[in-house]
């Protein structure tokens, strides 16, 4: 490719959801910093630096992802999907064990989470196998038999980890998928009530007791202050004392005094509304807005089905993570390990949001460069 070509793809090249990306990145990069600045553990204190090292392999596999033409996604979708199986499936065999689950594989020094990667491969498989059917009529009970056992495949080895809280993310991509494919009115009651009728037997017979915990420290966090519902209790204290503009980056007591665990991961959000307070809060939220609405603008313009299909599928694994994390935190869920995108401390995290951007990307581009 000479100067000229190259020069005349970046004009049309899609710059916009990796300017986003970088965007909420350095808000989270500056805020594990803060979080982790004073911590007496080196390891801790320097985790902001391997969060930096990890962006820089996310978007250069997100940018290498990008130019990968939609059309070879498409080609190799179950491939992606068949690979992502087997790794979970290694994971139960040789898996890595940390905080209670096993879901790491180890590659030397590096730590995989498959669970994080299968998301995608789950979303290209079910745009492929939607994309297959009439995309004008709408599915009814018998055509979504397929794609849920597509989807609850991985979703049960996730949560034979245990790793519940990915588990039914994973169901939620498929949920968000499906509907956007389009269901019959029917189709959708009949499988909200076997939701229903499902979560309460899970929860009778499937849970064990600290998950069964940590749902009746949602609804009363103070029946259990000093254990499973001290997270809870200390995360809403550092919301509530941010108020309106925080106060101030390197100011956050729940995370300099060590009284909220896990400051790094999934209560990064508790600590940025500490400092920043509502105003910053809603600054961010924008940001994730913003990129939110243009997944959707993309999935508007694109003229092939399967395009459409993916790029809702990776907005929902965004959109999930988001809402969760954020609604945990506040108290409004009950507390699952799941990361803020792109915010929160972890590898394979960063690496999967990058792939998801770049696949957006790729798509954005073939509007103007495949």
């Amino acid at each position: 490719m000479n100067s000229t070509s190259l020069f005349d793809s970046l004009k049309r090249y899609d710059f916009s959801f990796f300017g986003i990306l970088t965007a909420i990145f350095l808000l989270g990069l500056a805020n594990l910093y803060s979080a982790t600045h004073g911590s007496a553990n080196q390891q801790f204190s320097q985790i902001f630096q391997v969060q930096f090292f990890w962006y820089l392999i996310a978007v250069a596999i997100g940018a290498v992802a990008s130019f990968i033409s939609p059309k070879n996604y498409f080609r190799f979708s179950y491939f992606f999907y068949f690979v992502g199986i087997i790794l979970l499936v290694l994971v139960l065999a040789l898996g890595y064990e940390g905080m209670g689950a096993t879901r790491w594989l180890r590659i030397g020094p590096i730590r995989l989470q498959p669970s994080e990667l299968m998301k995608i491969a789950l979303v290209l498989a079910l745009a492929r196998f939607f994309v297959r059917r009439d995309p004008d009529r709408d599915l009814g009970l018998k055509e979504m038999i397929l794609p849920f056992l597509i989807a609850g495949i991985p979703a049960l080895l996730i949560a034979l980890g245990p790793d519940l809280g990915t588990a039914v993310v994973t169901l939620l991509i498929f949920s968000m998928v499906a509907f956007y494919r389009k269901l019959r009115w029917k189709t959708i009651g009949i499988l909200a009530l076997i939701a229903l009728i499902s979560g309460g037997a899970l929860y009778q017979f499937g849970l064990k007791e600290y998950q069964k915990r940590r749902i009746l420290t949602f609804l009363d966090p103070t029946q259990d202050a000093q254990g499973s519902g001290y997270n809870a209790i200390q995360s809403k204290i550092a919301i509530g004392s941010g108020q309106i503009v925080g106060k101030g980056f390197l100011n956050s007591s729940q995370a300099s005094l060590n009284y909220l665990p896990e400051n790094h991961t999934d209560f990064v959000f508790s600590v940025f509304n500490e400092e920043h307070g509502f105003l910053g809060s809603l600054f961010l939220i924008s940001l994730y807005l913003v990129l939110f609405f243009r997944f959707l603008w993309l999935a508007s313009v694109v003229t092939r089905l399967f395009d459409s299909i993916i790029i809702i599928g990776l907005m929902s694994i965004f959109f999930w993570h988001t809402l969760i994390n954020m609604s945990m935190v506040m108290g409004l869920m009950p507390i699952v390990g799941l990361p803020l995108p792109v915010f929160s401390y972890g590898g394979s995290s960063l690496v999967t949001f990058g792939i998801c951007t770049g696949i957006a990307t790729s798509i954005s581009n073939s509007r103007n460069l495949f």
